[in-house]
């Protein structure tokens, strides 16, 4: 098990978004992997592949819970490294081996790639010519804006025109794909499922930072996503709450305290004018 990737991603109500992520794996040069696959949906349907993956049924107590229930499986059966990525996502047949090279190469690191949106799914749909479709970017890299607790993509809704192309340090890896080794976990332990969706990758990141881990953005790992395609799309009254309450769980667990202040009568605000 070595050097097999498990690939851990959570499903809750989108199968059907899930098939453009299996045929990906079913065409991977590098088949050296397995995929865990925590079915969170009261729905559960059969998906049908050919790829070696272990279905995982469970409750829905949020995204973490299900990124725990992979990664516990997978530690129990010898797994080394990991691969967390969302199941709305597809990629190029060259993604497994271009992951375990990474981890290889960055031990007891964190990793992120270059995410671009899936084609019909950019924020700015009027936005690009039909040539830039695929090539727009959803993350490439990112940081933590402190004074206001956000967590911005860079690169965000630009076109890749190789400015984005230098591994390098990040302050920010997205939970839409996330890639590190057991020694991680022995670090930093697993995910906290009190978030239940939104930030809990911000907060596994910062865990990690003050545990002395590095972040890294690769960009020779290359995903595709259809972006919030589980929580109603970007904007819906979903996203908003969820983003909107682990903002502020976040921010007063870790900001300086003059933005958690901040952070509270704005909350309070919001809350009473509702």
């Amino acid at each position: 098990m070595k050097e097999s990737l498990a690939i851990i991603t959570v499903v809750y109500e989108s199968h059907e978004a899930t098939q453009d992520f299996l045929r990906s794996l079913e065409k991977q040069s590098n088949q050296n992997f397995h995929l865990f696959l925590a079915d969170l949906s009261k729905n559960k349907k059969r998906l049908k592949t050919d790829i070696p993956m272990t279905i995982l049924p469970s409750t829905n107590n949020g995204y973490a819970h299900g990124v725990n229930v992979g990664l516990k499986k997978a530690l129990g059966e010898g797994f080394e490294y990991f691969c967390v990525i969302n199941n709305d996502t597809y990629f190029n047949n060259d993604f497994v081996e271009k992951t375990i090279l990474s981890i290889l190469h960055h031990p007891s690191s964190i990793l992120g790639g270059k995410i671009y949106y899936a084609p019909g799914y950019e924020y700015h749909k009027n936005r690009y010519q039909k040539s830039d479709l695929g090539k727009v970017f959803w993350y490439a890299g990112g940081q933590v804006d402190w004074d206001n607790v956000f967590t911005p993509h860079r690169g965000i809704d630009r076109v890749d025109e190789g400015q984005y192309d230098r591994f390098e340090k990040t302050d920010f890896i997205t939970g839409c794909l996330v890639v590190f080794d057991k020694e991680v976990i022995k670090r930093v332990g697993l995910w906290d499922e009190s978030y239940f969706l939104y930030f809990e990758d911000a907060d596994y990141d910062e865990k990690a930072k003050r545990k002395g881990i590095n972040l890294y953005y690769d960009p020779s790992i290359v995903i595709w996503h259809k972006n919030a395609q589980s929580t109603g799309g970007a904007g819906s009254s979903l996203h908003q709450r969820y983003q909107e309450r682990n903002r502020l769980k976040f921010g007063l667990k870790y900001a300086p305290l003059k933005t958690r202040l901040y952070l509270i009568k704005n909350y309070l605000i919001k809350q009473f004018k509702r």
